[in-house]
């Protein structure tokens, strides 16, 4: 037991000298809103009538959405511009020529049986009547041959992956798994190149990319006539290297797009956010994160001092963990990363308030031992809430793709950390300090050793918060038809990530600023107007859809700056969040908010899963319907707060049923009202200091941070308060509601 200190103590050191070595020697990436990045224009080139227009194009924006994932850029802009271009933003990228050549390959690949080689007049004569299940390809060697036509495509393909084989001679080369009847098709396919003689030339088979034989190895002599190869998978090989193999697997994993596509144009672009943003944001930021310090210092002291040093811990090992996945930073997601700063402390307040409740109530001797007996009796809803926010982050993770994948990265990683920073950091720190000489005799300087502000006011009150808990159901009926009524008489204003809008391109005879050019479409009426430079005399605007009156106001006041403006470019631009996109990650959080559910049901009883499942939805369509009356915008930094949201409102919740599991432990007798009242009053304080110290962060984001960040924090401030209440009033009264409707009132 007397090593457990020591080794907690050298884990926490190397963790964080690993992380203070990656933050120093990994740059980090940042956005299209920070730094800007590339901007490559694609053209679509349709062969039939059929795939011209701006449905095949939305289709091919689908596909390029997976290829560009699979190439390691996170958080990319992909729309379409007019019926037939597409404008693709990447952040960050070191080799934009390469990554121009990946996604506007077509990448077709079909399956082939080798029938000879090609004569000069088979070459010439081309597709024949006589021959129509016949065509003829240069293999990767130059030499052409005639292949049977494919009844074997990538859309008969699973995945598939590059891997690298020292021992077979192989070398790099990429595996394919095929899916359903691909696997048959496959067998077949092998079966009957394999009733050829060894090295005949009709014992190949062929892959082919593009139209160009990529690799056409024999079938092995062990393979039977008409037998086949089976298990529905294969290998490519074809003297790869590394990067060409990954390249390959991307290729197909990606898809074939929909209809060939051309690069006609390839530039640098700027970032969406002007100068003075991005400084504001930075101000509200530390200004934020000090008043959340100062709060903790002042109400637990000399252990708040040392929990808000744990913290910096925190941001270190998670800026460290996002650096080294190469992760890419928005501006909405490093206000995220300072607010999950501000929640982090919720641990440490979960773990100082049961300290207090050790020493006082059960009268604990020393505040180290109070502490002690304090991490203990915390780690339960520690270890509950942020299992259930992990499953979520898992669950976008694998589930959802873009920049909702992204966030289950950031929340997975912050969740990690913050179990690091409470129950390692914090405890090695905290309890190396309570026993020092000094203050075992001034135990008060600790901030254990003392009740509390908000608990001192409880134990003179005591009220009985669960006496009428339909009264508490009512309100929050209430408010929900309230912000229901919102959604349906208001509507939602959809940002232009989710309806497309308007893309003007503007060509100057001078250089100009574009944080001018913000402001003066914002005193326009274009507070929305996303304006991105293209060098110095060449900038776009993005705006939601817009009338012709409106898109004449636009460029007077484009014209206005003095610049010498003259459009060069009038588009619609359909939406960068798109429809396969907004369909999987509805799908990702379902399936989450149902895996939520089954945990909790399995650690609380369905009662109580169910009650924070409902609580949540609580929160979700409050949210939504406040943004609705108020006219904001719901867009994409709207979703990254409504997900935040979801994990803030669980995480409450469970705090408050862990307590009540713990309480109808001890007294099985008592009924499960009284329980639940006694938990709320005994979970207030750390309610009460969390939510606090969040609000601090929040405050300063939505009051200092400017036009970009305001309604940011506006929708996780009405977060905090709606999920503050729904874990007390509305998840607790609805399971008290439950109980005694199923007869088990009793039962705890």
């Amino acid at each position: 037991m007397k090593r457990s200190p020591h080794l907690r103590g050298l884990f926490a050191l190397a963790v964080v000298a690993l992380s203070l070595y990656v933050a120093l020697t990994v740059p980090v990436q940042l956005g299209l809103d920070l730094r800007g990045g590339t901007q490559i224009v694609l053209e679509t080139r349709p062969t039939t009538a059929a795939d011209a227009g701006a449905e095949a194009t939305d289709r091919t924006v689908e596909v390029l959405r997976g290829r560009i994932d699979a190439l390691g850029v996170a958080e990319p802009t992909i729309a379409r511009s007019g019926d037939d271009r597409i404008v693709v933003e990447l952040p960050g990228v070191q080799d934009p020529r390469r990554a121009a050549d990946v996604i506007g390959r077509t990448a077709r690949l079909t399956f082939h049986q080798v029938l000879g080689p090609a004569t000069a007049a088979d070459r010439a004569a081309g597709p024949s009547p006589e021959r129509p299940h016949e065509q003829v390809t240069a293999d990767e060697t130059g030499r052409f041959l005639r292949l049977q036509t494919a009844a074997l495509t990538g859309k008969d393909v699973e995945k598939a992956a590059a891997r690298f084989d020292p021992h077979s001679g192989a070398g790099w080369h990429v595996t394919v798994d095929f899916k359903g009847a691909g696997g048959q098709e496959w067998a077949r396919l092998t079966g009957e190149a394999a009733c050829r003689a060894p090295g005949d030339p009709g014992r190949r088979v062929a892959v082919v990319l593009d139209g160009r034989i990529i690799s056409s190895p024999q079938v092995d002599p062990s393979v039977g006539c008409r037998s086949g190869i089976g298990g529905g998978a294969t290998l490519i090989t074809g003297s790869f290297d590394d990067e060409e193999a990954r390249e390959l697997a991307l290729l197909i994993n990606g898809g074939a797009l929909p209809v060939p596509v051309e690069t006609v144009e390839q530039r640098t672009v700027g970032p969406t956010l002007g100068a003075r943003a991005i400084a504001a944001s930075a101000w509200a930021a530390a200004i934020g994160t000090a008043l959340t310090s100062l709060f903790i210092v002042a109400v637990y002291r000399v252990v708040g001092a040392l929990a808000v040093l744990a913290l910096a811990c925190y941001g270190l090992v998670s800026y460290a963990a996002l650096a080294a996945l190469g992760a890419t930073l928005t501006l909405p997601g490093l206000a995220g990363f300072v607010l999950a700063i501000g929640m982090a402390v919720d641990a440490n307040v979960l773990v100082f308030e049961r300290a207090r409740e050790e020493y006082v109530a059960r009268h604990r001797p020393t505040p180290r031992s109070s502490l002690t007996a304090g991490f203990r009796g915390a780690f339960s809803a520690i270890a509950d809430s942020n299992v259930t926010t992990l499953i979520a982050a898992a669950l976008l993770f694998f589930l959802a793709s873009g920049p909702v994948r992204g966030f289950g990265v950031t929340l997975g990683i912050g969740v990690l950390a913050s179990m690091f920073s409470a129950l390692v950091v914090t405890r090695v720190l905290a309890e190396h300090a309570v026993a020092r000489p000094g203050l075992r005799r001034r135990p008060r300087l600790t901030g254990i050793a003392h009740t509390g502000f908000v608990r001192a006011r409880l134990d003179r009150s005591g009220p009985h918060l669960m006496r009428h808990p339909r009264r508490w159901l009512a309100v929050s009926a209430a408010a929900l038809v309230l912000a229901g009524s919102g959604i349906v008489v208001r509507g939602l204003d959809l940002g232009v990530e989710f309806t497309g809008g308007r893309l003007v391109e503007y060509s100057t005879t001078a250089p100009v600023d574009p944080d001018r050019t913000r402001a003066a479409l914002a005193e326009a009426g274009f507070p929305r107007a996303v304006v991105q430079s293209s060098g110095d005399r060449q900038f776009t605007v993005r705006t939601p859809g817009l009338g012709e009156a409106r898109a004449a106001a636009l460029t007077d006041a484009v014209t206005g700056l003095g610049v010498g403006a003259e459009r060069i470019r009038d588009e619609a631009v359909g939406p960068s969040l798109g429809k396969e996109l907004r369909r999987g990650a509805v799908i990702a959080l379902a399936v989450a908010l149902g895996a939520q559910l089954v945990y909790l049901a399995a650690r609380f009883r369905w009662l109580l899963g169910s009650s924070a499942v409902a609580a949540l939805a609580h929160d979700v369509v409050i949210l939504v319907g406040v943004f609705a009356w108020l006219g904001k915008p719901v867009d994409g930094v709207f979703l990254a707060a409504l997900l935040t949201v979801i994990g803030y409102s669980v995480n409450d919740s469970v705090v408050v049923f862990d307590r009540i599991r713990e309480l109808g432990r001890r007294a099985r007798g008592k009924p499960f009202a009284r329980v639940a009242d006694q938990a709320l009053l005994q979970t207030l304080p750390r309610t009460v200091n969390t939510g606090t110290g969040a609000a601090f962060i929040l405050t300063a984001l939505a009051v200092l941070g400017g036009d970009t960040l305001r309604d940011f924090a506006l929708a996780l401030l009405v977060g905090l308060a709606v999920g503050t209440y729904s874990s007390m009033f509305t998840a607790t009264p609805l399971a008290v509601e439950l109980h005694r409707r199923t007869g088990t009132e009793r039962r705890t």
